[in-house]
């Protein structure tokens, strides 16, 4: 698997971005919460974040692989909306309420226009991944110190030259030694005087020596700072040379996976693909991916566009007699028909992507399910329906002429002669069931044994073998979930993806997949495990994940494990677990360090 690195110093990124962070806060700027991005593979991809300007009426879906360099994306979009709406008021102000009202209904009509050609935008580009452009190119971007030092400038963190102090020279004596007038000498003052030069120009000369002195010893200090940056300048360099070199041999061996055909590789490149698709920013851009290596086929839950994401302003005039701009809307009837319009093109431009990207021929066929994401009238609560599915061979798919399709407007009679489900009028979100789901008999498992009814108050669970251990904690999960006809798998140590075990539950309003990790520690689990099971609980389509531990957490496992869909269990609670269902053991970690250290002996 790639693991895709930021290649500026994110030290930097994070310090500069934090500086301007709520600099620009802008009233009419909203911003959701920063969520961690995981690939279908389970890889943590970077972080993303949706922003939105209401002035503008912009919607603008931001990502990063670092947290540091997001937070500077986000205060760059906010600098460039801030200019932007700055030119907006201004444009405004000089306008006339007719030229508003010209420019509200110009905009209207761009949005209509991009939401009607959804499909043709796609066919004009060729989706196969150019394996280059994911190569990171970029020049070290920091001038070496070399001879000059450098001093870094406070506002942009870029360095600036500054030249040694070069020494002064000695006074000279002939500016303090002057002549001696006919008078003076006369009257015996040439002594005296001669005394009062001598005492001046042995003063100056110290004085001279002792700035000296100090211009020297500042000197050694800058060359000192010198050495230091260059050494650092040099460490930097070295980072970043590493890095890329490690970035783009990653890229090269998830070509030369993909090319021989890997799983990983081929849902890799096919969420590359979708993520490269352009849509308005106010849609999703959430999908999840499943391919069966045997069959060909891919598996693709897609989360679809809400009615709210449609415009609903066709055009805007003046109205002289009332003094004010009124805004004509689309009909609701208007908005339906765009509505299904779009979400047909998105499936059909989705299947076109992913058939034309498919450069070695691992797709045989696609089945598509369209998730919608809405409140339910009737409940007033949020639910998530497929409301399309369709099951598309390659060959069948590629005989279509879809300029024709985009010609005629025949979105939904293309749809439909590919056996596409879905109801008379999308916009109802009836739900329908999906031609084919990933199937939860998940080849990972294996034959499981009973381990608790051998337990006693003498067997230390910190201190059990691993594998029992898996297969203890599948146990108690499955009387957990037993009574509701539910069931829970243990993984095949070799292929488990980040799962120990999988449990069902089929509660109709609760219920689904949780994967479970479980953790026969003996030190305390640091955060990293914990955003391991994240991203398995969202590469694996789980409603939860569980982490099951012999010892305990930090501060910073619960802080991210906190409204997350993650359930963390110590030592302590499996304890509980245990006797809950009729069994008692202990968990002694000094203990079982020191039997597990004379395993190892």
């Amino acid at each position: 698997k790639v693991n895709y690195v930021l290649f500026k110093n994110s030290s930097r990124l994070n310090l500069k971005a934090q500086k301007f962070e709520g600099a620009l806060m802008d009233d009419l700027v909203e911003r959701y919460s920063i969520d961690d991005k995981y690939s279908s593979t389970g890889r943590h991809s970077g972080f993303q974040v949706d922003l939105y300007h209401s002035g503008l009426d912009e919607h603008k879906h931001l990502s990063a692989l670092d947290h540091g360099a997001l937070l500077g994306k986000i205060h760059n979009q906010k600098v460039a909306w801030h200019k932007k709406w700055e030119k907006e008021l201004h444009r405004q102000k000089q306008q006339s309420k007719e030229e508003i009202a010209k420019n509200r209904t110009e905009k209207a009509l761009v949005k209509l226009e991009k939401l009607e050609s959804i499909l043709e935008h796609t066919l004009t580009i060729n989706d196969a991944i150019d394996w280059e452009t994911l190569k990171n190119r970029d020049e070290f971007c920091w001038k070496a110190p070399r001879n000059k030092l450098v001093q870094f400038n406070s506002c942009n963190n870029y360095p600036e030259a500054v030249v040694l102090e070069e020494t002064r020279g000695m006074p000279k004596k002939e500016y303090f030694f002057t002549d001696i007038s006919f008078l003076q000498k006369l009257f015996g003052q040439e002594k005296k005087i001669r005394a009062e030069q001598q005492e001046d120009f042995d003063e100056a000369v110290a004085l001279r020596k002792e700035e000296n002195q100090e211009i020297c010893k500042n000197n050694k200090k800058l060359e000192a700072m010198l050495s230091e940056l260059q050494r650092q300048w040099e460490k930097e360099k070295s980072e970043f040379l590493k890095a890329q070199y490690s970035h783009n041999q990653n890229v090269d061996e998830l070509k030369a996976q993909y090319q021989l055909k890997d799983l990983s590789a081929i849902m890799e490149y096919c969420e590359m693909v979708l993520n490269n698709s352009e849509y308005p920013d106010n849609f999703p851009r959430e999908f999840e991916l499943h391919y069966n290596d045997v069959n060909g086929m891919l598996i693709v839950d897609f989360q679809l566009p809400s009615t709210d994401c449609i415009p609903t302003i066709s055009s805007a005039r003046f109205v002289k007699s009332r003094n004010e701009i009124v805004e004509k809307k689309l009909s609701q009837a208007a908005v339906s028909k765009l509505y299904d319009s779009a979400i047909y093109q998105i499936v059909l431009r989705t299947i076109h992507e992913l058939f034309e990207a498919d450069t070695i021929d691992a797709l045989s066929a696609i089945n598509l399910n369209g998730y919608v994401t809405a409140t339910n009238p009737a409940t007033g609560h949020q639910e998530t329906n497929c409301i399309v599915t369709i099951q598309a061979k390659k060959e069948e798919f590629e005989a279509i002429n879809l300029e024709g399709i985009v010609a005629n407007q025949s979105f939904k009679q293309c749809f439909k002669s590919l056996k596409g489900v879905g109801s008379t009028k999308l916009s109802t979100l009836t739900a329908v069931q999906p031609i084919l789901e990933f199937n939860k008999e998940d080849k990972r498992f294996k034959k499981h044994y009973e381990v608790a009814d051998g337990l006693n108050l003498e067997t230390n669970l910190a201190a059990m073998d691993w594998e029992d251990f898996e297969h203890l904690v599948r146990e108690v999960f499955e009387r957990e979930f037993i009574e509701n006809g539910g069931e829970v798998k243990v993984t095949q140590a070799s292929a488990d993806g980040g799962v120990d075990a999988v449990a069902f539950d089929p509660d109709p309003i609760r219920g689904g997949k949780i994967v479970i990790q479980a953790k026969r520690y003996t030190n305390v689990v640091g955060v990293a495990a914990v955003r391991d099971l994240y991203g398995t609980v969202l590469n694996e389509g789980a409603i939860k994940g569980i982490l099951v531990t012999t010892s305990d957490y930090g501060s910073d496992s619960y802080n991210f494990a906190k409204d997350k869909p993650i359930t963390l269990l110590n030592g302590s609670n499996l304890l509980h677990l245990l006797e809950k269902h009729g069994h008692k053991a202990k968990i002694d970690i000094k203990e079982a360090k020191q039997v597990l250290k004379e395993q190892v002996i």
